[in-house]
């Protein structure tokens, strides 16, 4: 028994060359000549025995393959290779879907293949409503993406192409392997993962949220995938219920219910409160097209699903508006014990292994020598304490760092040690409570360096004084508005406009946990703060189309020489500038809202 596998290092078909090689035979498999290395890795993970995986050379985009000098008979030809991407363009899906199959069915035309096997996809339903048997295919179906448009052509172009006994596979979403969970990348409801990570972090487990119900959705893992094609490729002819077989749940569940099975999978919070699509269609199509078409609402949508990982195109065909009768596949495997098993008795191994091996944030590079490589981050407050613990920090990673204070020679000091830890510095003193020496600078700095792409307003005076004992001193208010609200406002707005026009920026705001705790005695200082924090909260969502990012840190008690005339926080446990400055590092990678 010979077989020929297009796709046989992809996802699915490594699976079904594990069942193939279980079989008497050789597994022949199309390779294009500088990907041998992975038929070797192939055969090293299945441990099979020399010659019963051969590669052959060969391209999906050449006709006939490109296959030259094969002369063995094929009983069966298993074409799995195609683009399975949402994501990819419309060009790439064409020539590998449409194009490739074409060049498949050449080859298997032209070498007389016993029977052909094609992998084709539930997309091929579109916007059908209602049920999507076996043995429908074209019933003027609606295909909203070119995903579905290239999985149509090319099952159509090999029922009409093969002159062999042809039978078609259509699996639906095809999750990792049941029982290990391993998958090769995110694609279906692992986009939804990285939302079901943050809710957990964000919220108690018991803690119910809403979400979409969602239309029907009909996810396989992998090993049954393979198990079934295996089992129903070899049955005779007699034996067949049909010539086309939906590989999915019999009983399938709503976007709903799955994203449920999943929190409990990861101990996230669950969607106790689900909204019926038919609730939505309430609003007209046309009104709702319209409120998606504001750029405002674009922006916002687009912002939240990249900072999910989720794609626009996985929520457009997240879900079928169709159920898929699967009676041929069932009588097919009737007596076996190949069976899709319920999905919460395998969803804690697909969410173990995503998170384990998958997950984007282990692949972040979440140095700050990559977070600030070729950016000049500017420093307020530089001459001492947390300012200048970053700053050294900063020097240490590579970085170049803009040192802002009142005194030269202070400056020009932490210059030094900044040069002497690696990094650039540059000196630019300025009086931060003088609105008029704020603008000199905001000058020197776009003249000099043409801009900043990190603003850190560490500045600040801090006042402890009841309110009793400030009755007459108005001042001490206007003093601290000056420099911690009015100083660090000014020198955003000047350099604002210069990272909106580049796409790239961030600003961090040195706040207080007094913000947060309204400490008495400290109503100048907290105020000032506060102030700050409330304008940065405002224009955030104003600068996220142009990738400016604001982040507040509400800093806790910091050994400076700020807090060094009061004797009494002496008893208090406080951080050092070190560990404050640590804070800002981590900020200038995550970019935090605060």
């Amino acid at each position: 028994m010979n077989y020929f596998v297009t796709g046989a290092t992809g996802f699915i078909g490594r699976h079904l060359v594990e069942e193939l090689v279980k079989r008497e035979g050789t597994v022949y498999v199309l390779v294009r000549e500088g990907s041998r290395g992975k038929i070797d890795a192939l055969v090293q993970r299945l441990g099979v025995e020399e010659g019963r995986i051969v590669g052959v050379s060969g391209d999906l985009s050449e006709a006939g393959l490109g296959v030259k000098d094969f002369s063995e008979q094929i009983d069966h030809l298993f074409h799995l290779a195609a683009v399975y991407d949402i994501q990819a363009d419309e060009g790439s899906a064409v020539r590998a879907n449409v194009e490739g199959t074409r060049h498949v069915v050449e080859f298997a035309n032209s070498h007389d293949v016993g029977r052909f096997h094609h992998t084709s996809s539930i997309a091929v339903a579109g916007s059908y409503k209602g049920v999507f048997g076996e043995d429908m295919f074209d019933e003027d179906q609606q295909l909203p993406h070119h995903y579905h448009r290239t999985k149509y052509e090319s099952e159509q172009i090999v029922r009409e192409g093969v002159k062999a006994k042809t039978l078609v596979f259509r699996p639906g979403i095809v999750l990792g392997h049941s029982e290990t969970g391993e998958m090769d990348k995110i694609d279906g409801p692992y986009y939804f993962f990285k939302l079901l990570q943050k809710l957990r972090s964000a919220l108690p487990e018991w803690f119910p949220v809403a979400g979409p119900e969602g239309g029907n959705t009909t996810m396989v893992p992998v090993d049954f995938v393979a198990r079934a094609m295996d089992h129903i490729a070899h049955l005779p002819d007699e034996d067949l219920p049909g010539d086309t077989f939906h590989l999915v749940d019999p009983e399938p569940m709503s976007v709903g219910q799955a994203l449920n099975t999943f929190a409990r999978a990861a101990h996230a919070p669950q969607f106790a409160m689900r909204i019926d699509q038919n609730l939505i269609n309430v609003v007209p199509k046309g009104v709702r097209a319209g409120l998606n078409a504001i750029p405002t609402v674009k922006k916002i949508r687009n912002q939240i699903y990249h900072d999910l990982g989720i794609p626009p195109e996985a929520m457009e065909v997240r879900d079928f508006r169709c159920t898929f009768d699967a009676r041929d596949t069932q009588r097919a495997l009737a007596g076996t014990a190949i069976a899709v098993p319920a999905l919460d008795s395998y969803a804690t191994a697909l969410w173990d292994y995503w998170e384990r091996n998958m997950d984007p944030d282990l692949f972040r590079d979440r140095s700050l020598k990559t977070a600030i490589k070729a950016k000049k981050v500017l420093i307020t407050g530089a001459s001492s304490g947390i300012g200048l613990a970053t700053a050294v920090k900063i020097g240490e990673a590579g970085g170049e760092v803009l040192l802002v204070s009142r005194t030269r020679e202070k400056l020009e000091a932490v210059a030094e040690q900044v040069e002497q830890a690696g990094g650039t510095a540059h000196v630019h003193p300025a009086d931060l409570s003088s609105l008029e020496d704020i603008e000199r600078l905001a000058e020197e700095l776009l003249a000099v360096h043409g801009g900043v792409d990190v603003l850190i307003n560490n500045a600040g005076r801090s006042i402890r004084r009841s309110v009793a004992r400030s009755y007459d001193r108005f001042h001490d208010f206007e003093r601290t508005m000056a420099l911690n609200y009015f100083g660090a406002l000014k020198l955003i707005l000047a350099l604002l406009p210069g990272m909106r026009e580049r796409k790239t920026g961030h600003i961090i705001n040195v706040s207080s946990i007094g913000v947060q705790t309204n400490t008495p005695r400290f109503s100048a200082y907290v105020a000032s703060k506060s102030a700050l924090d409330a304008f940065s909260r405002c224009v955030a969502p104003e600068c996220v189309a142009d990738n400016v990012k604001f982040t507040t840190i509400y800093m806790p008690l910091v050994r400076t020489p700020m807090i060094a005339p009061t004797d009494m926080y002496k008893a208090f446990p406080t951080l050092t500038p070190d560990e404050a400055a640590q804070m800002l590092c981590d900020a200038m990678i995550d970019k935090p809202k605060r």
